[in-house]
């Protein structure tokens, strides 16, 4: 193992993150009750231009006057674009008249490190000045060709300030690269395997290497469930701890996936409580069901039971 470890700053569950439009304040308490990890209210792409300023309020209105946490829900805010005329006074409002219950803030297109910074920059001396206690997070949606290539830059001078996770977002990100394709997250017929491995991989490494959570974006295809689960079973087979949902009917399929099964739990424990009773022994490795466990293994099992730990004390 290298000396050099970055260990996660904000441990938070984040199974499923439910993605609901500022501008329609009818949904905000359907959400809120949707049995969700996450939810982001958003004021970027699900927003009209002309409604921008509306929807801003509307998510204020929300934040302070529904009881987000004690439904046991992080609660975050997608702001607008840095290259809009919107954004400074998302950010700004946000915190000077929601930031005592304002969870994380999630930025769009981040292209750059530098694009995290303004943001924090921004959040620092808002916070002093409304004296708030409460140190409000910061998440990155990687959807762009720059994001991605330098995915590891940001995640690296990231993981030392407010940067908890970073995103994947998919159709900017099939736009930005010009793949041909109009479908949100899905398979490709067209192409002989997973159209979005090699990036999500990239993402998650870039995530597991300075300690922040890598989470899947959309998927398109409402009336799809089944694809809904491939996808967000992929997205956990190389180490995503979630996915987003833009349908309270989708939030029970990420937690079903992203939450390990009973199986799973007992076959860790197990696990670990054979490397136990070998080390007793003197051994480094052990014999399970008729396979070797040692060192790795118990670092697997770990990471199932923690998982399992932390979503059982969220609900």
């Amino acid at each position: 193992m290298s000396h050099t470890l970055y260990a996660a700053s904000v441990q938070r569950v984040q199974r499923c993150e439910l993605a609901v439009p500022g501008s329609n304040p009818g949904m905000f308490e359907k959400a809120l009750k949707s049995g969700v990890d996450f939810i982001f209210l958003d004021l970027e792409d699900a927003v009209a231009p002309d409604d921008k300023i509306q929807a801003r309020k509307n998510v204020i209105e929300a934040i302070n006057d529904l009881d987000w946490q004690g439904h046991g829900v992080t609660l975050s805010v997608r702001i607008n674009g840095l290259d809009t005329q919107f954004m400074v006074r998302d950010v700004v409002d946000l915190i000077e008249q929601a930031g005592r219950k304002l969870d994380t803030i999630l930025i769009p297109k981040v292209g750059v490190y530098s694009d995290v910074y303004m943001v924090e920059a921004m959040l620092s001396q808002l916070e002093m000045q409304q004296g708030l206690k409460n140190r409000v997070g910061i998440e990155a949606l990687i959807e762009t060709a720059l994001g991605m290539a330098n995915v590891e830059d940001i995640a690296r001078n990231g993981a030392s300030g407010r940067l908890e996770a970073l995103h994947f977002g998919v159709a900017d990100y099939a736009a930005s690269n010009r793949a041909r394709t109009t479908n949100i997250g899905g398979l490709n017929p067209d192409y002989p395997g997973d159209q979005w491995h090699a990036a999500i991989s990239r993402m998650t490494v870039a995530c597991r290497a300075y300690g922040l959570r890598p989470i899947d974006g959309p998927f398109g295809d409402i009336k799809d469930p089944d694809g809904y689960k491939l996808a967000a079973r992929r997205a956990a087979a190389l180490g995503c701890e979630g996915k987003w949902a833009i349908h309270p009917s989708q939030v029970a399929l990420a937690n079903d996936v992203f939450t390990p099964p009973a199986a799973e739990i007992e076959k860790a424990q197990r696990i670990l409580i054979a490397l136990k009773e070998a080390a007793a022994q003197g051994k480094g490795a052990a014999a399970l069901d008729g396979r070797l466990i040692d060192a790795a293994s118990e670092r697997m099992a770990n990471n199932v039971v923690r998982t399992a730990e932390a979503i059982a004390a969220r609900n």
